[in-house]
């Protein structure tokens, strides 16, 4: 039987829930327990699908095809097993199902209400999948007060009374602010939020309070006494450098062995050593490498969490700092690519949908293959990448996708033959993992060591196999495939220093413990012409 920790939080929203329940999975996977992560969303969205990057963050895949909050991405770099579709479940999903289950008479005439149905279905969701693991980790999203979360909180409200006091505890996520100007930190905040909380009917067992500055003994026996838990329940969070330090932090806080003192399991020795490593090629790195990363969401950081993490496990892996300069696309239209990529060593064109941009990503591409600049290419920046060398290398004039010029004479990238018909938006990309056969000898086949891989896919369109031949013959080398479906996977440029692009979204894989191979790669060739081109530089003076 599987014990439950749920993860709340308060005061305002992006304290981090998430980091702090993808930490205390890795502090409690470390203890040799098998732990998951699970995300509950109160949006009136099925997923996150359809939603904005801009508004949402970025949209995370799962191995199974669920489009999901980013949350699990989180979980899944910090934790070594996988999240599913069953990890992450929204308002909209929830009375879905519930609603499909009202129609086909499934509540034999009951009337149908969020107690007992709706809770109902919140905690079999909850359940599901769990007899797999020891610990079932689960963050509710939004802040506590909200009406919206109001069903969730009910529902793991009766976890207690249905599983016992020592199979379920929560866990609540609250703000300790600093007041200049009193010179202090202030607990009213977190205070206010506990006793939000104790009205829904849950009573906190641990309070994670995050906070510029360390909590004393004084602020943490007055915490302890107002919100009604033990001392040594009130873990501080302090802000650190960054995320991968925080596993460390909260081990050093306990928060490890209160939960499994509360949860009655045993207290096995941990291993944080890989940890330690992490953040010491994070602090001590050998030397720097500049990535330009040209995107259309820049305007929001959560946009790209998982390619930028990826770059960061990339330089990890080589021993470096990366610093990422992020780039308008649409600033490549109205300028020369060379005023901002011209210092750079490498360049990142990442996914996305719509047109806006896509003439500015395009532009990059073309300048980074003139200046032999390392060159990686995401999904639309694969489809990027194609256009570009179909225009300038083949001639092939107002060579396009036909997702943004439907009228071009030679759509190099079009629809997939199953996306032609498609009504509906939402969960009906080609969506999950599928495999990819890489040509040896191949960038990709050196950077994998193996032939065939599974990546995670996130698209409607791909390269137009009427066009393969003439790309192969103009040099635009196909060095993964699909094989069974024979669609073009990973694209490279064998007279270029490091010129790849692929269909699929490599970043969802990439863990700090397990940096993805195509990263390392971009970053080792990025660092190479970096050196390269000093010395060039160094000579000439």
């Amino acid at each position: 039987m599987a014990k439950y920790i749920f993860v709340t939080g308060g005061v305002l929203s992006s304290l981090g829930k998430g980091i702090t329940a993808a930490s205390l999975g890795a502090l409690l996977e470390s203890r040799g327990y098998r732990v998951t992560v699970k995300k509950l969303d109160p949006y009136l969205n099925v997923d996150p699908g359809t939603m904005s990057p801009i508004q949402h963050g970025e949209v995370f895949v799962t191995e199974d095809g669920a489009e999901a909050d980013l949350d699990l991405g989180h979980y899944e770099r910090f934790l070594s097993s996988n999240t599913t579709k069953e990890s992450n479940y929204t308002t909209g999903k929830i009375y879905k199902s519930v609603i499909d289950k009202e129609r086909r008479g499934d509540y034999l005439g009951a009337t149908v209400q969020v107690i007992p149905h709706i809770t109902d279905e919140i905690k079999a969701n909850i359940r599901a999948g769990s007899e797999n693991f020891d610990i079932v980790l689960v963050e509710i999203g939004g802040t506590v007060g909200d009406i919206e979360s109001l069903p969730f909180l009910e529902a793991i409200r009766q976890f207690r009374y249905e599983d016992g006091e020592s199979n379920v505890m929560y866990i609540h996520v609250t703000l300790v602010p600093y007041m200049k100007k009193a010179g202090e930190l202030k607990t009213k905040p977190t205070q206010h939020s506990v006793k939000t909380l104790r009205e829904i009917g849950i009573q906190a067992d641990v309070l994670v309070c995050r906070s510029e500055y360390p909590l004393n003994d004084n602020y943490r026996e007055k915490i302890a006494l107002f919100c009604n838990v033990s001392k040594e329940c009130v873990i501080n969070a302090i802000d650190a450098a960054s995320i991968y330090e925080i596993p460390h932090k909260m081990s050093k806080e306990g928060i490890d062995r209160v939960v499994l003192k509360k949860l009655c399991l045993e207290e096995r020795e941990s291993d944080l050593s890989v940890w330690e490593d992490i953040v010491y090629r994070i602090k001590q790195p050998e030397d720097t490498v500049d990535i330009a990363v040209v995107g259309k969401y820049i305007s929001l950081k959560d946009a790209y969490i998982s390619i930028s993490e990826a770059l960061l496990h990339g330089s990890i892996a080589n021993k470096l700092k990366v610093n990422i300069k992020w780039i308008d696309a649409e600033d490549l239209e109205e300028n020369t690519p060379d005023k901002f990529l011209d210092d750079v060593d490498g360049v990142l064109i990442p996914g996305g949908f719509g047109d806006r941009g896509v003439e500015g990503k395009i532009n990059a591409v073309n300048f980074a293959r003139i200046k032999d600049i390392p060159l990686f290419g995401i999904c639309l920046g694969l489809q990027c990448m194609v256009v570009e060398y179909a225009r300038n290398v083949l001639k092939l004039e107002n060579a396009h996708s036909i997702e943004f010029a439907e009228e071009t004479p030679h759509p190099v990238i079009h629809y997939m033959l199953e996306q032609k018909n498609i009504q509906n938006m939402g969960g009906t990309m080609r969506l999950g993992a599928y495999a990819c056969r890489l040509e040896e000898g191949s960038t990709a086949h050196a950077a994998y060591g193996e032939q065939l891989i599974s990546e995670r896919h996130r698209h409607r369109l791909e390269v137009n196999n009427e066009y393969r031949e003439a790309l192969k013959k103009g040099g635009l080398h196909i060095t993964g495939v699909n094989p069974e479906k024979d669609l073009v996977e990973i694209l490279e440029l064998k007279t270029h220093r490091w010129f790849l692009g692929c269909q699929f979204h490599p970043e969802f894989k990439s863990k700090p413990t397990k940096p993805h191979p195509l990263f390392s790669s971009f970053i080792a060739a990025a660092y190479k012409f970096k050196k390269e081109r000093e010395e060039l530089e160094g000579k000439g003076e």
